[in-house]
């Protein structure tokens, strides 16, 4: 019975990221090609003024636009089974190829900026909630207050201007210096400028965020209960409050994929890293629809795939969830 309930659970759970993935897969597929703007464009460059309507025609025909939308979407649909996803129209090649030479530049920046931005997040959270109200935490909060709303392209303006131009200790742009592609060193260097705005622009709002939900378990009354026990403030900060928050904590960090996502995505473009980001800016500046759909959809299913990885681990976590499961459940039985 325990195994077939959990057979079930997981089954909805797998039916829910399908279906969310066909939505985005439809919804990305017909607004991208309803935008204004001529694809052949990307494909063929100045001499699309040039062609003649039997040309364009013949020049749609080959790209397979000149069918319904419906059918060049059931089209893709089987292709994509298949594991073809056409080729990309700005590049002339297949778009898997074109993304895998970039998707490890973006990984390495947004990979490493996650993990940087929420283990620092929550050191900064902890902190500011253990001197709440005294001096460390005032000044952390305006300072993160005031940080995070700089715009981002505008502070790595100003980073490449003073670190890249003025005292030219760090590069403004790329991912690494031609020819030292291995040089992990060089890669550092050209990682830095870019990691910095990335932390820095997201460190204070998921900070302030785990510094409030401290707060909130601190002012509970289980609290004065442990009080009254005896245990100190480090044992009821460490073993009770901040163990009760992590359900909140994974929340956070699930929903904040694609808010520290699209930061890396303006990122690189600011810096001409070459990632996910700056490919997707040209995809959608030249209507490369074949390119923009896989990358959208790459994005899509990994902002799905890790709300509904949280949602999984808070319900096994938090008992409090699984009791309302519990009570919904006997609702529905009884009706």
């Amino acid at each position: 019975m325990r195994k077939q309930k959990k057979f079930i659970y997981y089954g909805k759970k797998l039916l829910i990221f399908l279906a969310s993935v066909f939505v985005l897969s439809v919804v990305v597929f017909y607004l991208a090609r309803w935008a204004p703007g001529d694809p052949l464009v990307s494909y063929y460059g100045d001499r699309t003024e040039k062609m003649s309507p039997q040309e364009r025609e013949w020049a749609l025909e080959k790209l397979g636009l000149n069918d319904p939308i419906s059918v060049q979407y059931v089209r893709w649909v089987e292709n994509a089974f298949h594991g073809e996803f056409g080729i990309s129209f700005k590049y002339k090649q297949d778009v898997l190829k074109v993304i895998g030479g970039r998707i490890g530049n973006t990984l390495l920046l947004g990979g490493v900026g996650f993990v940087l931005t929420f283990g620092l997040a929550l050191l900064v959270g902890i902190f500011c909630a253990w001197h709440e109200e005294r001096w460390p935490d005032k000044t952390l909060c305006k300072v993160g207050t005031l940080t995070s709303c700089i715009p981002e392209f505008w502070l790595s303006l100003v980073l490449i201007l003073v670190f890249a131009v003025s005292l030219r200790i760090l590069p403004s742009s790329g991912a690494y210096t031609t020819g030292k592609e291995k040089d992990v060193a060089d890669r550092i260097r050209h990682l830095i400028l870019p990691l910095t705005i990335v932390v820095i622009n997201h460190l204070w709002y998921y900070a302030y965020m785990i510094r409030n939900k401290l707060l909130e378990e601190v002012r509970a009354d289980y609290v004065l209960l442990a009080k009254s026990k005896g245990l100190n403030k480090r044992q009821i900060m460490f073993r009770h409050c901040l163990r009760n928050i992590i359900p909140s904590y994974l929340s956070i960090m699930a929903i904040s994929v694609p808010h520290v996502l699209g930061g890396t995505y303006i990122v690189e473009t600011v810096f001409s890293y070459p990632g996910i980001g700056t490919l997707a800016y040209e995809s959608a500046r030249y209507k490369d629809y074949n390119l923009l759909m896989i990358l959208c959809m790459l994005s899509g299913i990994l902002v799905i795939f890790c709300n509904i990885i949280s949602q999984t681990i808070n319900e096994q976590i938090d008992p409090r969830i699984r009791a309302n499961e519990v009570v919904e459940t006997s609702e529905v039985t009884l009706i």
